[in-house]
């Protein structure tokens, strides 16, 4: 068992330092869950965080720990689109220059909600390891300040305040269902929640195809995977081969890690707005989706963590309207 790294004591270090500056976002019980599932489910609404995702925690806990000449230099990340989104939005409100380095995988509306928010935005080959490199290339030359995505202690820590109030919304939690891609949601919250209630699991879902954290996990190594399209793009990227973090953190706190198919994400999505009532992109849609697929066992309450709402629209309908979770759903006028 290594060092936590990243203790409860930062996250609560983090929380003061977001206080005011994000929203502490609602818990609600899902009947529909709760009935197919046989235990109560609840569903944490992180997707209606100020940028639409749980992203702003991180990116304005990373901004308070800069210094005021850090600052002036501007910062710069790759991202898979709602980081940048993130770090766009809290950088434009301190004044701070924001640079935001994507593949061309990242979809187009993310894209254009970081360009509004006045962010330079570089689009650099097929996969986050392409833009990574450009990231480093920046730093080198202009000295802009990376904050990375995942692998950073005060991004970990400001992910983790929502772990806190996952444990205090729902008593006697049994599991925590959050999306997993490169660890840093998933080791915060993990951190956050295993230091006040240790008997719960915290279990992490991914896509079956280009899951870096699990295929790390499975080679006892960080390694490279090929990315590809998924409905869950935000779950996209690796890990980076020398991952200071959340490799261990999620390794350490984890106690599985579950992958699923695009069919069982898009019958995640599809529940959501037809049961649920909630618009969400697939990242978010993963802990519905392994509950609906029966790819999760609890003996009491589950929390499914709705990580963010920055969908292409006209996918979310053509997901909607085909009904991939094995019934015919009606399509929204």
């Amino acid at each position: 068992m290594t060092d936590r790294l990243v203790t409860i004591a930062d996250i609560e270090k983090a929380r003061h330092a977001l206080e005011g500056k994000i929203v502490a976002t609602p818990m609600v019980h899902s009947s529909s869950l709760t009935e197919k599932f046989g235990q109560p489910v609840y569903l944490k609404l992180e997707h209606r965080q100020t940028t639409g995702s749980f992203k702003l925690r991180g990116a304005t806990n990373a901004l308070s720990h800069l210094s005021a000449a850090e600052k002036q230099r501007g910062v710069i990340a790759a991202s898979t689109g709602n980081h940048g989104r993130a770090l766009a939005y809290a950088a434009r409100l301190e004044g701070i220059r924001a640079v935001i380095c994507m593949s061309r995988l990242v979809p187009e509306n993310k894209v254009a909600e970081i360009s509004r928010l006045g962010a330079d935005i570089r689009i650099i080959g097929k996969s986050q390891d392409d833009a990574q490199e450009e990231v480093d290339r920046l730093v080198r030359e202009a000295g802009l300040i990376m904050l990375p995505p995942f692998d950073d202690a005060a991004i970990i820590a400001g992910q983790g305040t929502l772990g806190l109030e996952i444990i205090e919304d729902v008593e006697d939690l049994d599991a925590v269902l959050v999306p997993v891609s490169g660890g840093g949601l998933a080791s915060g919250v993990a951190a956050a929640i295993k230091a006040r209630r240790p008997a719960t699991k915290i279990i992490g879902v991914s896509m079956d195809h280009g899951a870096a954290m699990r295929a790390s996990l499975d080679a006892g190594k960080p390694v490279i995977v090929e990315e590809s399209e998924s409905l869950a793009d935000s779950l996209g990227g690796g890990i980076g081969l020398e991952n200071q973090f959340t490799f261990a953190m999620v390794r350490d706190l984890l106690d599985d890690v579950i992958l699923l198919s695009e069919d069982e994400i898009a019958a995640g999505m599809a529940h959501a707005y037809m049961q649920e009532r909630e618009v969400i992109e697939g990242a978010a849609a993963v802990g519905i989706g392994a509950l609906l697929a029966g790819k999760v066992q609890a003996r009491g309450p589950v929390v499914a963590v709705l990580s963010g709402r920055n969908v292409d629209m006209n996918q979310h309908r053509r997901i909607v309207c085909a009904g991939i979770n094995a019934k015919a759903i009606p399509c929204p006028a």
